[in-house]
């Protein structure tokens, strides 16, 4: 049907990309199939919802080139282009709940990025497929903007969850890296303290000797002193001691000569 439809080149580059889309969709889908591995399998659904994403875009794209041409098309023309939208949706649809099949095969408890709503339990394949066929393709079209919207949604949310953690993250290295300078500051100082303490130890030991030595010198004067102050008294008191030699400048106390006058010279 698609190669019938007449369109525009913007037209025909939008459909092809979203076909080439959904074929990377089923080869994934078959992919998935054959591995066993949990974690691989999530890593597998995560490209596969990123490929979901961009057909989201895609289709809302291909619906505003549709809208644009509307006055410019003849009426069957728009219905076909329509019909081939809605088809599209459908076929996203199904993938979208192929994935939550999936996601439930994993026991994957995470936020549900295509969630129809909380508090509402899963339908099965085989029933959305039964719900998908009882609809209209108004209410198809509609369903399937409301999941994208939804999904939106929970897309920006989890953005902002990502963004406050790099925030967190990013404020928690920079106080470890204050942390770890003002660590490395102390640490200097501490080492600047310690010298400052050995030399000044060394110091008081100078000082120490220096006192002593002072000391010495100054005991070694009193004695000089006393011992010369001793041979002075010892020289007064007896002067006539020869084991005692003369003090250099200090004469010996002359003898006193007492003088007896005669009677005749008394009267003269």
């Amino acid at each position: 049907m698609a190669g019938n439809l007449p369109m525009s080149p913007q037209l025909e580059q939008i459909h092809g990309e979203i076909h080439d889309n959904f074929r990377a969709l089923a080869n994934g889908f078959q992919k998935l199939d054959k591995i066993k591995d949990s974690n691989r399998q999530s890593k597998q659904l995560e490209e596969l919802t990123g490929k979901m994403r961009e057909c989201k875009r895609l289709i809302k794209e291909f619906d505003r080139e549709i809208k644009d041409e509307e006055s410019r098309n003849p009426p069957d023309v728009n219905k076909q282009l329509n019909d081939e939208k809605q088809s599209m949706i459908k076929e996203l649809n199904s993938y979208v709940q192929l994935r939550k099949t999936y996601m439930n095969s994993l026991g994957n408890k995470k936020v549900e990025l295509f969630d129809m709503g909380g508090g509402v339990s899963e339908p099965t394949a085989d029933e959305n497929v039964q719900m998908a066929s009882a609809m209209s393709n108004q209410e198809l079209i509609n369903s399937g903007m409301k999941t994208m919207d939804e999904t939106d949604q929970v897309i920006e949310r989890s953005k902002k969850v990502v963004e406050q953690t790099v925030e967190v993250g990013t404020q928690t290295a920079v106080t470890l890296k204050g942390q770890t300078d003002q660590m490395g500051r102390i640490v200097n100082e501490l080492d600047t303290i310690q010298f400052s303490i050995k030399k000044a130890s060394q110091l008081v030991k100078e000082i120490g000797r220096q006192v002593a030595t002072d000391k010495c010198i100054m005991l070694f004067l009193l004695l000089i002193v006393i011992g010369v102050i001793a041979i002075i008294v010892v020289k007064i008191v007896n002067p006539g001691n020869k084991n005692i030699r003369d003090i250099p400048g200090l004469a010996p106390p002359a003898a006193r000569r007492l003088l007896s006058l005669s009677p005749l010279q008394q009267f003269e």
